[in-house]
């Protein structure tokens, strides 16, 4: 279950790039082959994070992220995804999706890194996300039956198949207008990311221009 982000670990550094120079690809960021297809209407420029809540790099990305999305402009739209690479991982997920089905998301994300990494907490039972969730104003009953819907299910096989067409090998992930992928040992650290991203989306942007 873990070796998909030690492997990610290891490529990790503490420097941040300087982004005088465009990225380049096959060295901050790769490119898919097949692109996959955006789901934001046109003039609109998709990123992605494709993240694991039992990722401690994906909890350490965090703050740094939600502060470069607060800034973007209105022609980009930011989506998260789970990803779904393990057991743990899609008992994650499923919470995740019930969460944006019960209208708790946005309250309940921050949290929910927060209670598996800072206190211990696996959350990948029903019973102990549905009791999680009636801090949110839900019943755990409504809990219960957000967490084991059909339109849940069906959600994670729509994030099963974006896994394999994104091709990741680990989380966190960054994925630009679904065809420029970063991850932490191609961009050089966590912070240096939403940097990439960022000049991507530039690219991305004058090549609609064009």
């Amino acid at each position: 279950m873990l070796k998909q982000w030690i492997a990610v670990a290891a490529g990790l550094g503490l420097s941040t790039l300087a982004m005088a120079a465009p990225p380049v690809a096959g060295e901050h960021y790769t490119v898919l082959d097949t692109p996959v297809e955006t789901s934001v209407d046109e003039g609109q420029i998709e990123v992605t994070e494709v993240f694991w809540y039992g990722c401690p790099h994906c909890y350490n990305l965090e703050e740094p992220l939600n502060a470069w999305v607060a800034e973007l402009p209105e022609d980009v739209t930011f989506q998260r995804i789970p990803a779904t690479m393990g057991q743990t991982w899609v008992d994650h997920a499923t919470a995740f999706f019930a969460a944006k089905q019960l209208g708790i998301l946005d309250e309940v994300h921050s949290d929910f890194f927060d209670a598996i990494h800072q206190d211990g907490k696996r959350l990948t039972d029903v019973d102990d996300i549905a009791a999680f969730f009636s801090n949110y104003g839900v019943s755990e009953e409504q809990a219960k039956e957000a967490l084991t819907s059909f339109g849940v299910k069906s959600q994670i096989n729509q994030a099963h198949a974006k896994m394999r067409a994104y091709q990741l090998m680990g989380v966190p992930a960054l994925i630009v207008d679904g065809r420029y992928v970063i991850t932490p040992s191609s961009a050089g650290s966590l912070d240096n990311m939403p940097q990439i991203a960022g000049a991507l989306i530039e690219k991305v942007r004058s090549e609609q221009a064009e």
